[in-house]
């Protein structure tokens, strides 16, 4: 079937945001989605998920630290894979392998000769295969199979990393973050399945001495051959991007059509902008990295339509930014996220969180999700800066779903802003986001840190620069 005829009577609906019609795999109806805020909800469902699993546990992972642990004393996670073999389940990973150019990026489990003598010393018997990306990229995918192929199978997808303390939802202790996972279930979890299996039988080092571990890791897996059974409301697109020739394999996924990988996959780019040059009323943004010009100006048009537009960024940024706000090639790169600025309809904000000492501090931004309209969103791995959207491998889901998208957004309000916005439209639920963001702000410059949840208002002339300000 092609990815049209999934899709008929596209043309009599009403007003939608476009889908991708030349990515691997096709939109999908029949899902059911549950976003997962922070990382103490998401580890923890992830856990229940591979607790009650019965046959096996895949997952893809690019940073990890060996001493992450899990929530509610479940150890660390290698301990929850080593139990999940214990119980008898085929349990592989895809471990991300730097190159040089990209070795600084982050904590990675890179299958150093240590690496493999700390395996063995714990008797860790899950298999793995370790993956290279080209030059400085990373595979960037987060992504967790559960059953793959058999009635329970479930999959999570997101960017949430296995590395710094778990963190519960409002709470600021230790580095607190801000991320997203979605669940999906349905036939999309099928094409999870299909990305794993396509990444799984070509990682880079699969005939490398330190390329392979554990009693399956030499062993190939077989593609998905049909689509699991619908089982909720939402309609589902996975959409990946792929740097060319990481993968040569073009096996049509279930109920497709081949996808010729060996040349690559930009799905989420085209998607980002699809989207936001469709965007009627509404787009909420939370990223950890500054938008590149291209959507950035895709941003600008929808501003000048008149689109309300909040942008969520970390309160302070990495160190780079900075770098580059003193280099004048980078001037341009500025010039278009301060024209965003100058629009009555644009919010540019952070979230910080109390302090035990009664101050208040950033709380970083890592999730990578987009709303619009109130009825469209993606969530995954993808950022919006240069290497995500052109050169590291990526997974977003992205959803079709009014009713799932104003939940996420109800959701996400309540946490961000102290209100429930259930009674709002998406448009005055964005403007009352953006009073209470430049409240808390003035508050914050007046040292008064008594606030209405934890957004505040960021300054797109100045975001990067050196912070001057004390967080007591």
């Amino acid at each position: 079937m092609s990815h049209s005829d999934q899709t008929a009577g596209d043309a009599t609906e009403p007003h939608t945001i476009p889908f991708i019609t030349h990515g691997s795999y096709p939109r999908r109806v029949g899902n059911r989605v549950h976003p997962l805020v922070d990382s103490g909800p998401a580890f923890r469902r992830i856990c229940e998920a591979v607790e009650h699993a019965q046959h096996s546990v895949w997952f893809t992972v690019t940073f990890i630290a060996t001493d992450f642990q899990m929530p509610d004393g479940r150890g660390t996670l290698f301990d929850v894979l080593d139990r999940a073999v214990e119980r008898g389940l085929d349990v592989r990973v895809i471990f991300w392998r730097p190159n040089p150019e990209s070795s600084g990026y982050g904590q990675t489990f890179a299958g150093t000769p240590a690496d493999f003598e700390w395996l063995a010393a714990r008797g860790s018997r899950f298999s793995a295969r370790w993956d290279r990306a080209p030059r400085a990229f990373c595979h960037h995918q987060k992504c967790w199979l559960i059953d793959a192929g058999q009635p329970a199978e479930t999959t999570f997808v997101g960017g949430i990393n296995p590395t710094f303390a778990i963190v519960e939802p409002g709470h600021v202790d230790g580095e607190p973050r801000h991320d997203v996972y979605v669940e999906i279930t349905g036939p999309c979890a099928s094409d999870v399945h299909h990305n794993f299996v396509q990444r799984w039988n070509e990682t880079s080092e699969r005939t490398q001495a330190l390329g392979v571990y554990g009693p399956q890791g030499h062993s190939a897996l077989a593609f998905p051959t049909r689509s699991s059974e619908p089982c909720g409301p939402s309609v589902v697109q996975i959409q990946r991007n792929v740097h060319a020739d990481c993968y040569r394999e073009a096996h049509a996924a279930a109920d497709s059509e081949a996808y010729p990988i060996a040349a690559g996959e930009r799905s989420i780019t085209d998607q980002y902008l699809l989207a936001i040059q469709a965007a009627r009323r509404s787009i909420y943004l939370e990223n950890q990295a500054l938008p590149v010009p291209t959507i950035a100006s895709a941003l600008e048009d929808a501003l000048k339509r008149g689109v309300a537009v909040v942008l969520l960024l970390p309160g302070e940024p990495e160190g780079y930014v900075a770098q580059w706000r003193l280099k004048p090639e980078s001037k341009p790169f500025f010039d278009q996220i301060e024209a965003l600025g100058r629009y009555a309809n644009f919010t540019l904000a952070g979230i910080a969180g109390p302090t035990r000492s009664g101050g208040r501090r950033y709380v970083y931004v890592h999730a990578k999700l987009m709303l619009v309209d109130d009825a469209w969103m993606t969530i995954g791995s993808c950022n919006l800066h240069a290497n995500s959207l052109f050169g590291h491998s990526e997974m977003n889901a992205t959803v079709w779903d009014p009713d799932a998208v104003r939940e996420l957004r109800c959701q996400l309000f309540l946490e961000h802003l102290g209100e429930d916005t259930r009674h709002l439209d998406d448009v005055s639920a964005l403007q009352l986001y953006q009073r209470i963001a430049r409240d808390n702000e003035t508050r914050w410059q007046a040292g008064d840190f008594n606030w209405n949840g934890l957004a505040c208002s960021l300054n797109p002339q100045t975001y990067g620069e050196a912070q001057d300000r004390l967080h007591p």
